[in-house]
């Protein structure tokens, strides 16, 4: 196994179903900017709270990619 050099960026995906669709939404969005996307790590997760019902969901992630190649 070669050894990597990796970039952290911080995002916060949003989603009004599910925190794993929010997760997924911040993903497919980052992927159409960021290249070597290899892994993520979810740092906080919070809601909205309407009516005493989930309204909304945010989870902030950390995305690691590759430099180089």
């Amino acid at each position: 196994m070669s050894a990597h050099t990796y970039k952290l960026v911080e995002i916060v995906g949003t989603s009004p179903n599910s925190q794993d669709e929010a997760i997924r939404n911040a993903v497919a969005e980052a992927s159409k900017t960021l290249r070597h996307m290899d892994w993520f790590e979810v740092v906080e997760s919070r809601g909205h709270i309407v009516d005493g019902q989930i309204a909304h969901h945010q989870v902030k992630l950390k995305i690691g990619f590759r430099l180089g190649d």
